[in-house]
Protein backbone atom coordinates (compact mmCIF):
# COMPACT_ATOMS: atom_id res chain seq x y z
CA UNK A 1 0.00 0.00 0.00
CA UNK A 2 1.32 3.47 -0.83
CA UNK A 3 1.88 6.20 1.73
CA UNK A 4 0.84 9.77 1.12
CA UNK A 5 2.37 13.21 1.67
CA UNK A 6 -0.36 15.75 2.40
CA UNK A 7 -0.45 19.43 1.51
CA UNK A 8 1.93 21.33 3.84
CA UNK A 9 1.25 24.50 5.82
CA UNK A 10 3.95 27.17 6.00
CA UNK A 11 4.42 29.99 8.51
CA UNK A 12 6.63 32.92 7.52
CA UNK A 13 8.36 35.01 10.17
CA UNK A 14 6.84 38.31 11.25
CA UNK A 15 9.24 40.92 9.85
CA UNK A 16 9.44 41.46 6.09
CA UNK A 17 12.89 42.67 4.98
CA UNK A 18 13.66 43.87 1.47
CA UNK A 19 16.91 43.37 -0.38
CA UNK A 20 17.31 47.13 -0.48
CA UNK A 21 17.18 47.28 3.32
CA UNK A 22 19.84 44.57 3.58
CA UNK A 23 22.04 46.41 1.08
CA UNK A 24 21.69 49.59 3.13
CA UNK A 25 22.55 47.71 6.32
CA UNK A 26 25.68 46.19 4.78
CA UNK A 27 26.69 49.58 3.41
CA UNK A 28 26.30 51.14 6.88
CA UNK A 29 28.27 48.44 8.70
CA UNK A 30 31.01 47.92 6.08
CA UNK A 31 31.52 51.33 4.42
CA UNK A 32 35.22 50.70 3.80
CA UNK A 33 34.96 47.13 2.53
CA UNK A 34 37.28 46.88 -0.50
CA UNK A 35 34.67 44.89 -2.47
CA UNK A 36 31.57 46.73 -1.34
CA UNK A 37 30.49 47.64 -4.86
CA UNK A 38 30.80 44.06 -6.08
CA UNK A 39 28.98 42.76 -3.00
CA UNK A 40 26.05 45.10 -3.53
CA UNK A 41 25.80 44.15 -7.21
CA UNK A 42 25.80 40.43 -6.41
CA UNK A 43 23.18 40.89 -3.70
CA UNK A 44 21.01 42.87 -6.11
CA UNK A 45 21.17 39.99 -8.59
CA UNK A 46 20.87 37.05 -6.17
CA UNK A 47 17.25 36.36 -7.07
CA UNK A 48 15.78 37.31 -3.67
CA UNK A 49 13.59 40.40 -3.42
CA UNK A 50 12.14 39.91 0.05
CA UNK A 51 12.55 37.58 2.99
CA UNK A 52 11.11 37.36 6.51
CA UNK A 53 13.02 37.48 9.82
CA UNK A 54 11.67 36.59 13.25
CA UNK A 55 13.19 39.78 14.68
CA UNK A 56 13.61 43.26 13.14
CA UNK A 57 16.71 43.75 11.04
CA UNK A 58 18.13 46.24 13.55
CA UNK A 59 17.65 43.98 16.57
CA UNK A 60 20.67 42.91 18.69
CA UNK A 61 20.34 39.26 17.62
CA UNK A 62 20.35 40.12 13.89
CA UNK A 63 22.74 42.94 13.03
CA UNK A 64 23.70 43.87 16.60
CA UNK A 65 26.25 42.53 19.04
CA UNK A 66 24.14 40.17 21.14
CA UNK A 67 26.23 37.35 22.68
CA UNK A 68 25.99 33.78 21.44
CA UNK A 69 23.77 32.63 24.31
CA UNK A 70 21.20 35.31 23.46
CA UNK A 71 21.34 34.64 19.74
CA UNK A 72 20.94 30.87 20.14
CA UNK A 73 18.15 31.01 22.70
CA UNK A 74 16.23 33.64 20.72
CA UNK A 75 16.53 31.60 17.52
CA UNK A 76 15.27 28.42 19.17
CA UNK A 77 12.37 30.16 20.90
CA UNK A 78 11.29 31.85 17.66
CA UNK A 79 11.68 28.63 15.67
CA UNK A 80 9.63 26.68 18.21
CA UNK A 81 6.79 29.22 18.09
CA UNK A 82 6.66 29.03 14.29
CA UNK A 83 6.88 25.23 14.38
CA UNK A 84 3.93 24.97 16.75
CA UNK A 85 1.85 27.31 14.60
CA UNK A 86 2.67 25.37 11.41
CA UNK A 87 1.89 22.04 13.08
CA UNK A 88 -1.46 23.23 14.41
CA UNK A 89 -2.28 24.65 10.98
CA UNK A 90 -1.61 21.41 9.12
CA UNK A 91 -3.54 19.34 11.66
CA UNK A 92 -6.51 21.67 11.28
CA UNK A 93 -6.20 21.70 7.48
CA UNK A 94 -6.54 17.91 7.35
CA UNK A 95 -9.03 17.43 10.18
CA UNK A 96 -6.63 15.66 12.53
CA UNK A 97 -6.37 15.76 16.31
CA UNK A 98 -3.05 15.52 18.18
CA UNK A 99 -4.03 12.06 19.38
CA UNK A 100 -4.30 10.85 15.77
CA UNK A 101 -0.56 11.38 15.23
CA UNK A 102 1.57 8.26 15.62
CA UNK A 103 4.98 9.67 14.61
CA UNK A 104 6.89 12.94 14.69
CA UNK A 105 9.90 13.90 12.57
CA UNK A 106 11.43 17.32 13.17
CA UNK A 107 14.27 19.22 11.53
CA UNK A 108 15.83 22.35 13.01
CA UNK A 109 19.49 23.39 12.84
CA UNK A 110 19.58 27.11 13.66
CA UNK A 111 19.19 27.30 17.44
CA UNK A 112 20.80 24.89 19.90
CA UNK A 113 18.54 23.42 22.59
CA UNK A 114 18.22 20.31 24.72
CA UNK A 115 15.47 19.06 24.80
CA UNK A 116 15.08 19.64 21.09
CA UNK A 117 12.17 20.65 18.89
CA UNK A 118 10.53 17.21 18.99
CA UNK A 119 10.16 17.02 22.78
CA UNK A 120 8.90 20.59 22.99
CA UNK A 121 6.28 19.91 20.31
CA UNK A 122 5.07 16.76 22.08
CA UNK A 123 4.36 18.94 25.11
CA UNK A 124 2.94 21.96 23.29
CA UNK A 125 0.69 20.02 20.92
CA UNK A 126 -0.40 17.36 23.39
CA UNK A 127 0.91 14.48 21.28
CA UNK A 128 0.97 10.90 22.54
CA UNK A 129 3.71 10.27 25.14
CA UNK A 130 4.53 7.06 23.23
CA UNK A 131 4.84 8.77 19.83
CA UNK A 132 7.68 7.58 17.59
CA UNK A 133 10.16 10.47 17.27
CA UNK A 134 13.15 11.40 15.15
CA UNK A 135 14.87 14.77 15.63
CA UNK A 136 17.15 15.96 12.81
CA UNK A 137 19.39 18.71 14.14
CA UNK A 138 22.12 19.33 11.54
CA UNK A 139 20.51 18.38 8.23
CA UNK A 140 20.10 22.11 7.47
CA UNK A 141 18.89 22.81 3.91
CA UNK A 142 18.33 19.10 3.22
CA UNK A 143 16.22 18.79 6.37
CA UNK A 144 12.74 18.96 4.85
CA UNK A 145 13.42 16.28 2.23
CA UNK A 146 15.37 14.19 4.75
CA UNK A 147 12.50 14.38 7.23
CA UNK A 148 10.06 13.24 4.55
CA UNK A 149 12.29 10.23 3.82
CA UNK A 150 12.29 9.22 7.48
CA UNK A 151 8.52 9.76 7.71
CA UNK A 152 7.81 7.66 4.60
CA UNK A 153 9.99 4.86 5.98
CA UNK A 154 8.08 4.97 9.25
CA UNK A 155 4.71 4.89 7.50
CA UNK A 156 5.76 2.00 5.27
CA UNK A 157 6.98 0.04 8.30
CA UNK A 158 3.90 0.75 10.42
CA UNK A 159 0.63 0.61 8.42
CA UNK A 160 -1.99 2.97 9.81
CA UNK A 161 0.59 5.67 10.58
CA UNK A 162 -0.06 9.40 10.66
CA UNK A 163 3.43 10.95 10.83
CA UNK A 164 3.73 14.67 11.52
CA UNK A 165 6.73 16.31 9.80
CA UNK A 166 7.79 19.73 11.12
CA UNK A 167 10.66 21.90 9.86
CA UNK A 168 11.70 25.21 11.44
CA UNK A 169 14.68 27.40 10.62
CA UNK A 170 15.75 30.81 11.92
CA UNK A 171 18.50 31.44 9.41
CA UNK A 172 18.70 35.10 10.39
CA UNK A 173 20.71 33.93 13.39
CA UNK A 174 23.68 33.61 10.98
CA UNK A 175 23.29 37.26 9.91
CA UNK A 176 26.49 38.44 11.56
CA UNK A 177 28.57 41.50 10.72
CA UNK A 178 31.69 39.79 12.04
CA UNK A 179 31.54 37.86 8.74
CA UNK A 180 32.72 40.03 5.88
CA UNK A 181 33.73 37.61 3.11
CA UNK A 182 31.69 38.00 -0.05
CA UNK A 183 29.94 34.64 0.43
CA UNK A 184 28.86 35.69 3.93
CA UNK A 185 27.49 38.94 2.56
CA UNK A 186 25.43 37.00 0.01
CA UNK A 187 23.99 34.77 2.73
CA UNK A 188 22.79 37.88 4.56
CA UNK A 189 20.52 38.53 1.58
CA UNK A 190 19.74 34.91 0.70
CA UNK A 191 18.29 33.47 3.90
CA UNK A 192 14.83 33.78 5.47
CA UNK A 193 13.06 32.43 8.57
CA UNK A 194 10.03 30.14 8.53
CA UNK A 195 8.47 26.86 9.59
CA UNK A 196 6.34 24.31 7.77
CA UNK A 197 4.56 21.08 8.56
CA UNK A 198 2.88 18.23 6.72
CA UNK A 199 1.54 14.77 7.44
CA UNK A 200 2.76 11.52 5.90
CA UNK A 201 -0.09 9.06 6.16
CA UNK A 202 -1.09 5.53 5.30
CA UNK A 203 -4.31 7.03 3.94
CA UNK A 204 -4.64 9.98 1.55
CA UNK A 205 -5.57 13.33 3.06
CA UNK A 206 -6.83 14.98 -0.10
CA UNK A 207 -4.65 15.62 -3.13
CA UNK A 208 -0.94 15.05 -2.68
CA UNK A 209 1.96 12.73 -3.36
CA UNK A 210 1.98 8.95 -3.11
CA UNK A 211 5.04 6.71 -2.66
CA UNK A 212 4.71 2.97 -3.19
CA UNK A 213 7.97 1.67 -1.75
CA UNK A 214 11.43 2.57 -0.43
CA UNK A 215 12.57 2.61 -4.08
CA UNK A 216 11.19 6.15 -4.19
CA UNK A 217 13.66 7.38 -1.56
CA UNK A 218 17.26 8.43 -2.16
CA UNK A 219 20.14 9.79 -0.07
CA UNK A 220 23.60 10.67 -1.30
CA UNK A 221 26.66 12.13 0.42
CA UNK A 222 29.18 13.52 -2.08
CA UNK A 223 32.68 12.16 -1.40
CA UNK A 224 35.32 14.68 -0.31
CA UNK A 225 32.79 17.47 0.22
CA UNK A 226 32.93 18.06 3.99
CA UNK A 227 34.05 21.66 3.54
CA UNK A 228 31.59 22.68 0.80
CA UNK A 229 29.16 24.06 3.37
CA UNK A 230 29.68 24.05 7.13
CA UNK A 231 28.38 25.66 10.28
CA UNK A 232 30.73 27.34 12.73
CA UNK A 233 30.24 28.65 16.24
CA UNK A 234 32.38 31.09 18.21
CA UNK A 235 31.95 33.77 20.84
CA UNK A 236 30.29 36.08 18.29
CA UNK A 237 27.55 33.64 17.36
CA UNK A 238 26.59 31.11 14.70
CA UNK A 239 28.17 31.32 11.25
CA UNK A 240 27.65 29.61 7.90
CA UNK A 241 30.71 29.07 5.72
CA UNK A 242 31.20 27.76 2.19
CA UNK A 243 33.92 27.25 -0.39
CA UNK A 244 34.03 28.02 -4.11
CA UNK A 245 33.49 24.33 -4.85
CA UNK A 246 30.06 24.56 -3.22
CA UNK A 247 28.79 26.79 -6.03
CA UNK A 248 28.60 23.79 -8.35
CA UNK A 249 27.26 21.40 -5.73
CA UNK A 250 24.03 20.51 -7.52
CA UNK A 251 25.93 19.69 -10.67
CA UNK A 252 28.19 17.36 -8.66
CA UNK A 253 25.36 15.27 -7.21
CA UNK A 254 22.69 15.35 -9.94
CA UNK A 255 24.40 12.58 -11.97
CA UNK A 256 23.88 10.28 -8.96
CA UNK A 257 20.24 11.40 -8.67
CA UNK A 258 19.65 10.84 -12.39
CA UNK A 259 21.27 7.38 -12.19
CA UNK A 260 18.97 6.50 -9.28
CA UNK A 261 15.92 7.65 -11.25
CA UNK A 262 16.96 5.21 -14.00
CA UNK A 263 14.70 6.78 -16.60
CA UNK A 264 11.69 7.29 -14.35
CA UNK A 265 9.99 10.49 -15.53
CA UNK A 266 9.84 13.76 -13.58
CA UNK A 267 7.39 16.45 -14.66
CA UNK A 268 6.80 18.11 -11.27
CA UNK A 269 10.07 19.37 -9.73
CA UNK A 270 10.04 20.36 -6.05
CA UNK A 271 13.57 21.77 -5.89
CA UNK A 272 15.21 23.31 -2.85
CA UNK A 273 15.53 27.04 -3.63
CA UNK A 274 19.08 27.35 -2.34
CA UNK A 275 19.92 29.84 -5.09
CA UNK A 276 18.94 30.44 -8.68
CA UNK A 277 21.93 28.39 -10.00
CA UNK A 278 21.02 25.48 -7.73
CA UNK A 279 17.43 25.52 -8.98
CA UNK A 280 18.34 25.78 -12.65
CA UNK A 281 21.22 23.26 -12.50
CA UNK A 282 18.79 20.76 -10.99
CA UNK A 283 16.02 21.49 -13.48
CA UNK A 284 18.36 21.24 -16.46
CA UNK A 285 19.75 17.90 -15.26
CA UNK A 286 16.15 16.63 -15.22
CA UNK A 287 15.46 18.01 -18.71
CA UNK A 288 13.08 20.64 -17.33
CA UNK A 289 12.63 24.35 -17.98
CA UNK A 290 12.55 27.56 -15.96
CA UNK A 291 8.74 27.50 -16.12
CA UNK A 292 8.72 23.96 -14.72
CA UNK A 293 10.80 25.24 -11.77
CA UNK A 294 8.64 28.33 -11.22
CA UNK A 295 7.48 27.39 -7.71
CA UNK A 296 11.08 27.11 -6.50
CA UNK A 297 12.07 30.36 -8.24
CA UNK A 298 9.04 32.19 -6.82
CA UNK A 299 9.83 30.94 -3.32
CA UNK A 300 13.40 32.17 -3.66
CA UNK A 301 12.32 35.58 -4.94
CA UNK A 302 9.58 36.25 -2.40
CA UNK A 303 10.86 34.44 0.71
CA UNK A 304 14.50 33.53 0.16
CA UNK A 305 16.30 30.30 0.95
CA UNK A 306 14.30 28.85 3.85
CA UNK A 307 16.75 26.08 4.69
CA UNK A 308 15.09 22.81 5.69
CA UNK A 309 11.64 24.37 5.31
CA UNK A 310 12.16 25.14 1.62
CA UNK A 311 10.89 22.04 -0.14
CA UNK A 312 7.79 21.92 2.04
CA UNK A 313 7.07 25.51 1.03
CA UNK A 314 7.63 24.70 -2.66
CA UNK A 315 5.34 21.68 -2.33
CA UNK A 316 2.66 23.88 -0.77
CA UNK A 317 2.95 26.29 -3.71
CA UNK A 318 2.62 23.32 -6.08
CA UNK A 319 -0.79 22.59 -4.55
CA UNK A 320 -1.84 26.10 -5.57
CA UNK A 321 -1.47 25.10 -9.23
CA UNK A 322 -1.86 21.33 -8.96
CA UNK A 323 -0.44 18.95 -11.57
CA UNK A 324 -2.59 16.40 -13.33
CA UNK A 325 -3.39 13.14 -11.58
CA UNK A 326 -0.61 10.62 -12.22
CA UNK A 327 2.20 13.09 -12.92
CA UNK A 328 5.58 12.22 -11.44
CA UNK A 329 7.22 14.52 -8.91
CA UNK A 330 10.74 14.76 -7.54
CA UNK A 331 11.43 16.42 -4.21
CA UNK A 332 15.15 17.16 -3.97
CA UNK A 333 17.16 19.18 -1.47
CA UNK A 334 20.83 19.68 -0.71
CA UNK A 335 22.69 20.04 2.58
CA UNK A 336 26.18 20.30 4.14
CA UNK A 337 28.98 19.26 3.47
CA UNK A 338 27.32 18.40 0.21
CA UNK A 339 24.53 15.88 0.32
CA UNK A 340 21.29 15.24 -1.50
CA UNK A 341 17.99 13.86 -0.25
CA UNK A 342 15.26 13.02 -2.74
CA UNK A 343 11.76 11.55 -2.97
CA UNK A 344 10.19 10.34 -6.24
CA UNK A 345 6.42 10.19 -6.01
CA UNK A 346 3.16 10.26 -7.96
CA UNK A 347 0.71 13.14 -7.79
CA UNK A 348 -2.75 11.86 -6.77
CA UNK A 349 -5.88 13.95 -7.13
Amino acid sequence: MPVHIARPSTVLAAHKVTTGEISDDIRAHHPDHPRLGAILRVIGNCGVQTRYFTQPLNSPTINGTAPIEERASRAFADGLDMAETAARSVLGRHGLEPGDITGLITTHSTGWAVPNLDIHLVARLGLRPSIRRTALTTAACAGGAHALIRAVEQALLHPGSQVLVVAAEVLSTAYNHMDSKIEHMIYKALFGDSAAATVVSSDPLGAGLAIDSPAGLFEYALPDSLEFYAGRIDSHGLHFDSTKAAMGGAKHVMPAVVDWLAGRPVTVPVIHPGSRPIIMDTAEALGLTEDDARHSLDTLAEEGNLGGVSVLRVLERTHGRPPADGEKALIVAYGPGFSASAVHATWTD
